[in-house]
């Protein structure tokens, strides 16, 4: 009887302190303003942002030393593209320079004087690009459209000279190999299908982590510890289950509103099953949430976090492999990413919801977030007894 009184009493204590943490959300502006509105606001606005997609109509100077009907014919159909756009022709190459540093113009096309007379002559003739390298984006709309009307020039030009009898011949005669190109998975080669996945993943756990810290930062600065001065606050493990209960329980909503409305709501790829999306959902929820209640033990002030936070969160998108190739990250700071749940998140969300990979192909990140959950609930624990016994 002893022992059934002990657990009714922990477990009236875990859903007292539960419903504590729950009324002081909401009662804390800056809580409230972290673990509600910047979930619900910030994924929308990224998703606006690169809701485009694609990058087109980047402008162009246009330097035509040669002035004849091949250079206009070869600029009328670069400007035809619809990457690109003829903005501004220049003199020379000092004045273009000068447009593309005011950044008025992202590339520079210059065709020199002897164009025409190298092509009927039967040589091979030049045309010089210059790409601002700032921008990746922009710099493969303004090279690749010149290398695809180069490409296309010539075959005309081959067609001009071998006079073949047939369009067919001709076919045959200029392209005998044709590379058939396929989009897998990013099926509109879009910024946003590429990016928001990681970005999303990784706006859950940098939210939790600064719902914590404000709370943790808070009680530091009142009582001297992380922990609340009552007597509900005794029990270790009712103190960090009620603090899991009221986090889990939030983000179990917030979870299935980023991740699964907000990319069908900006026509985003989403393919991922109902069935996979619990199974990931739930260790990757319970890493970020035990993992930010260790983290917080180094929080000494309100504003610290804030710090932490934006501190690491492009760092985490990096060393997650998302917008750079995990083999060619350096070792050490591969073996750093492996304790952050962000990693195994995104890894694992942008597998099932852009590849359409199953359980079993994702498994060996769902092992990692859970062994995360294991050993972050442990060093929970014991930092909480640790606060406890001040």
């Amino acid at each position: 009887m002893s022992f059934l009184r002990t657990v009714i009493s922990s477990f009236h204590s875990l859903c007292a302190i539960w419903y504590k943490e729950i009324r002081y959300m909401l009662m804390d502006e800056g809580m409230l303003l972290f673990v509600t509105l910047l979930p619900l606001v910030y994924p929308v606005i990224y998703s606006w942002i690169y809701n485009n997609e694609v990058v087109r109509e980047v402008p162009v100077v246009v330097v035509d030393k040669c002035r004849t009907v091949s250079s206009r014919n070869f600029l009328r159909q670069y400007d035809a593209s619809p990457n690109v756009r003829v903005a501004f022709h220049a003199t020379d190459l000092d004045e273009a320079r000068r447009l593309v540093g005011r950044q008025e113009a992202y590339g520079v096309v210059y065709i020199p004087s002897d164009f025409d007379r190298r092509l009927h002559r039967m040589e091979q003739a030049t045309v010089s690009v210059y790409c601002d390298m700032s921008l990746m984006l922009v710099y493969k709309n303004v090279y690749q459209t010149a290398v695809a009307v180069c490409s296309e020039f010539g075959t005309e030009i081959q067609k001009s000279v071998l006079a073949l009898p047939t369009a067919r011949d001709e076919e045959t005669a200029t392209a005998p190999v044709v590379c058939d190109e396929v989009a897998l998975y990013n099926t509109t080669g879009g910024y946003g299908n590429f990016i928001l996945p990681g970005v999303l993943v990784l706006i859950l756990q940098q939210t939790i982590l600064l719902g914590m810290g404000i709370t943790s930062g808070t009680l530091r600065e009142k009582y001297g510890r992380i922990v609340m001065r009552d007597k509900l606050y005794t029990n270790v493990a009712s103190v960090v289950g009620g603090k899991f209960m009221a986090y889990i329980l939030l983000y179990a909503v917030m979870s299935a509103y980023v991740l699964l409305v907000i990319p069908r709501m900006f026509g985003f790829v989403s393919i991922i099953h109902a069935k996979e999306f619990l199974f990931f959902l739930v260790p990757y929820l319970m890493s970020c949430i035990f993992f930010s209640m260790s983290v917080m033990s180094i929080v000494r002030q309100r504003e610290d976090v804030l710090m932490l936070v934006v501190f690491t969160s492009v760092v985490l998108l990096f060393m997650s492999g998302v917008s750079w190739p995990a083999s060619n990250i350096p070792v050490v700071w591969e073996w750093l990413s492996w304790l952050f749940p962000s990693t195994w998140g995104i890894k694992a969300y942008i597998a099932m919801n852009s590849m359409g990979a199953r359980l079993p192909d994702v498994m060996p990140c769902l092992n990692a977030l859970w062994l995360q959950t294991v050993v972050y609930a442990l060093l929970a624990v014991f930092i909480y007894r640790r606060e406890l016994s001040k």
